[in-house]
């Protein structure tokens, strides 16, 4: 049965155009527009296609793909479109997909679980399978080794040495506590340790020898961290720094085989990047000499990206307004990215994938339409759209969104994203929501966020601010953040409602303020801190009690000197541990004073923000006789990772905006 369905979703070419040596990418997928819009199922659903990697020849494709609730990995083969092999892995969340040379896929899953037996809390919890395509069968990674847990501490290595490709996992061992890094027999999941590791071992290199060129030692109390470097049998502290929040961070292999990536700190060496949100500048390590050579990228990077099969640095890419920028230090691939650029211009193409020689690319696009994933052959000269992502939402469906930016009160700049109603080319007095982004070091981004699309497609304008303390700026952006919880940083938001109103566009009688995370947050002190704006709010996962959440993460941690408090008592603004002048900021303290309707929804599971947060504040409402509703996500994280409950989500907050905010 599932191999039927998968087969009618999966890699349908659509059509392949060539014109002039430059790819054209092919006609859309012929969706006819309703003249009502999709059913929210249809944007609370997971998407059909979630990854997709090519392999190193080229010629298979491997993917998870999604029916209803259930994922598959699924592995085609290009030339004849022959399923290789199809396999359901559940109901869990797949977090990555990537080959293991030709014959093997890596599927990294994650689950929300404890383990009271060793004292374990709700956790998520990551995973490991190895999908063999000849014997067609799927092996966990870690599995029977000795003493040591089936579950992945920190993400695995894969590297092609003189022997073929291994695969390196961290693993605990429970009979001594230490976290070693293992060889993974890729026949059986069993794990061999190759180097002993331990908690304070934050992170590693591996070379394409197969050999641990560079490990992170990080001392979470004192928050020294030491670059240890090989030195004959053992390694040595080459360098060390006091980070208690900012601590250096790996970033894989350089473009030298002796050579690794760090970002950190170092004013002795070089001045910080302009754009970069952090002190951080990404040096190249040659860890035979410890010689430290600053990368020439023209901007700050997000994310780095290495070659499919030796794993060196090819380039980087960088989030902007208008999409992704990508720069290659390696000529050919920056030679081909500009050919992928010329050929999706106005698309923000995204790299997904490469294969190994660079003849094929897969690229995503979404801008102006749900998502689409295509194959760019250079041989050939086409591109082939292979998957969408929405297929329910035909891109006349999709409303337009347009990038804006406007002044906050004290003459910050604040950019962001403005989402109309599908078919509104003039708008004017249009009811607006405010979407928040969470972290609050994160960002909104161009292209299809199902989210505000779908708040979009019942009639809703849809502002999606940067504000400040937002990534994606600079540092001085991200700073400006700091002690800004319910400050700054909320009324940022409601600057954007006052400019939206200036030009006209939307009516400052229907706002409501809507959001997830610190987007919750930002919902609630929506109706408790910047009064007056909004008529309603909906908060979903978000942080009520600023001191309880603190309080609750030294808890997670075993104690109150960690990173973790240390980060968020800067960005919240406290002076000391179990401050108190965080309840002053603290929506749950301040429920005296809403008047407007709230909606809080949690999901039981979050390992992130505790649903006790909501709860504190659905009993604070109530106690002041103010209108609130509670809704709990059974068997829901921190990300809304399920469809259903997703769905259950949108529905809800659809119909609570719709009778306190109506559309028309």
């Amino acid at each position: 049965m599932l191999k039927s369905v998968l087969s009618g979703l999966i890699l349908t070419v659509l059509s392949v155009v060539a014109l002039g040596g430059a790819f054209v990418s092919g006609a859309q997928a012929q969706v006819q527009a309703q003249n009502a819009p999709p059913p929210l199922e249809a944007y609370s659903a997971s998407p059909a296609v979630e990854l997709m990697e090519l392999s190193p020849s080229g010629d298979l494709i491997a993917l998870i793909a999604v029916v209803g609730e259930t994922r598959a990995i699924v592995v085609t083969n290009m030339a004849t479109g022959e399923l290789v092999f199809t396999a359901t892995v559940g109901e869990i969340k797949v977090r990555d997909l990537r080959w293991i040379g030709e014959g093997r896929v890596l599927v990294i899953t994650s689950q929300s679980r404890s383990i009271p037996t060793l004292g374990v809390p709700l956790s998520e919890l990551y995973f490991g399978q190895i999908v063999d395509l000849e014997k067609k069968k799927l092996v966990q990674v870690l599995s029977n080794t000795p003493d040591v847990l089936a579950v992945l501490y920190g993400w695995p290595s894969i590297r092609r040495t003189p022997e073929g490709e291994v695969l390196f996992a961290r693993g605990v061992n429970l009979a001594n506590g230490q976290i070693n890094l293992h060889q993974i027999d890729l026949k059986t999941g069993r794990g061999r340790p190759v180097k002993i590791m331990t908690r304070e071992t934050t992170d590693y290199v591996v070379d394409g020898q197969g050999e641990v060129i560079a490990m992170a030692r990080y001392v979470e109390r004192s928050g020294r961290w030491t670059l240890m470097l090989p030195r004959g049998r053992g390694f040595y502290g080459a360098w060390s720094v006091d980070a208690p929040v900012d601590t250096p961070a790996f970033y894989g292999m350089g473009r030298t085989p002796r050579t690794i990536v760090i970002g950190a700190d170092r004013p002795d060496l070089a001045q910080q990047d302009l754009d970069g949100e952090t002190p951080a500048v990404m040096f190249e390590v040659n860890v035979d000499t410890g010689e430290w050579t600053r990368l020439p990228f023209e901007h700050h990077p997000d994310s780095l990206i290495h070659h499919s099969a030796t794993r060196l640095l090819l380039g980087a890419s960088r989030e902007e307004e208008d999409g992704t920028r990508y720069e290659f230090l390696e000529p050919e691939a920056a030679r081909r990215w500009r050919a992928i650029a010329r050929a999706f211009v106005d698309k923000a193409p995204r790299l997904v994938s490469w294969n190994e020689d660079q003849t094929m690319a897969l690229v995503f696009t979404d801008k102006n339409e749900s998502g689409l994933y295509q194959l760019v052959n250079f041989d050939r000269g086409v591109a082939e759209i292979l998957a969408q992502s929405y297929p329910e939402i035909a891109a006349e469906q999709v409303g337009a969104v347009r990038q804006i930016q406007y002044a906050a009160a004290d003459g910050l700049e604040i950019s962001g994203y403005l989402t109309l109603p599908p078919g509104v080319d003039d708008p004017s007095k249009l009811p607006l929501v405010v979407l928040a982004h969470g972290g609050p070091a994160s960002r909104d981004v161009m292209g299809f966020d199902w989210w505000g699309q779908a708040l979009a497609s019942r009639g809703y304008a849809v502002l999606q601010a940067n504000f400040r303390g937002s990534t994606g700026y600079s540092r001085a952006f991200l700073e400006a953040g700091y002690g800004e919880w319910g400050r700054k940083m909320q009324t940022d938001l409601s600057d954007g409602v006052r400019w939206l109103t200036e030009q006209g566009i939307v009516d400052p009688d229907r706002v409501c303020v809507v959001g997830a995370s610190y987007g919750g947050y930002a919902a609630m002190a929506g109706l408790t801190l910047d009064k007056g704006v909004y008529r309603c709010g909906v908060a979903v996962s978000g942080v009520s009690d600023l001191r309880r959440m603190v309080n609750w993460e030294a808890r997670q941690e075993g104690g109150r000197n960690n990173q973790t408090v240390r980060y968020w008592n800067r960005f919240m603004g406290a002076a000391r541990f179990n401050d108190r002048a965080l309840d002053a900021l603290s929506p749950a303290h301040l429920a005296t004073t809403v008047e407007a309707p709230l909606l809080l929804i949690h999901g039981r599971d979050d390992t992130v923000v505790p649903i006790e947060q909501s709860r504190v504040m659905a009993e604070a409402m109530r106690r002041a006789g103010k209108p609130v509703e509670l809704i709990e996500l059974a068997g829901e994280d921190h990300w809304l990772s399920r469809a259903d409950t997703r769905r259950q989500m949108l529905r809800e907050t659809v119909r609570f905006l719709e009778a306190n905010n109506p559309p028309r």
